[in-house]
């Protein structure tokens, strides 16, 4: 199907540029969010007629995404979440939160700007692209953890699943002595404990 581009699409073409594409992409994508119109004679000549106030509307809106991309790039955002032990959260990390907890520190992004390839589904942090504008992209940070405590480790880069995985394996480590026969004390001083003990239970 060949459309007309009201905006520049990625990989696809800048404004008023006559593409050809899949009629699905064209039907659910591009027609529905007014990302293009059918190119036929009707419409052409519409968007010749119009194409001066389109390419003004689209370099004004341009601007304020450069505006706010000077603000927005690179910033940071903490999500606390539940996960396992071995760092997988209970449920995910949706567009939706990341364009709510950017709206929280100040950066009013839509949910329909952040592109994530996946859902994050585990603790740690990523980096996810923000499409301010067709022309306009930047990314952010998205820090998840379990604690606030946790976050700030995972921004100072360290992994606090292999950190707890390497902990809790140290904790099930006990010391041992193979010269120490079962059941007797292994130090001085329980050995003085075990002989006062049994020299107080013969005096009685």
């Amino acid at each position: 199907m060949d459309v007309i581009l009201m905006e520049r699409v990625e990989k696809l073409g800048r404004i008023g540029e006559v593409v050809s594409v899949k009629p699905g992409y064209a039907r659910n994508f591009l027609l529905p969010r007014g990302k293009a119109l059918r190119a036929t004679e009707a419409n052409k000549k519409k968007f010749e007629a119009q194409r001066a106030h389109i390419e003004a509307e689209n370099a004004k809106k341009r601007e304020a995404a450069e505006v706010q991309a000077k603000t927005v790039d690179g910033a940071s955002v903490v999500l606390i979440r539940q996960a396992s032990n071995a760092g997988a959260l209970y449920g995910s990390v949706s567009s939706r939160d990341i364009s709510e907890a950017l709206d929280a520190i100040g950066h009013k992004v839509a949910k329909s700007a952040v592109v994530l390839d996946k859902p994050i589904k585990s603790l740690g942090v990523s980096t996810v692209k923000l499409v301010l504008h067709p022309e306009v992209t930047v990314t952010a940070k998205v820090n998840v953890a379990r604690s606030p405590e946790e976050a700030e480790l995972q921004a100072k880069g360290v992994d606090v699943t292999q950190d707890m995985f390497e902990r809790e394996e140290a904790g099930f480590t006990e010391a041992f002595d193979p010269s120490a026969e079962p059941g007797l004390p292994t130090d001085e001083a329980e050995a003085d404990g075990v002989v006062a003990a049994e020299v107080a239970a013969d005096e009685a």
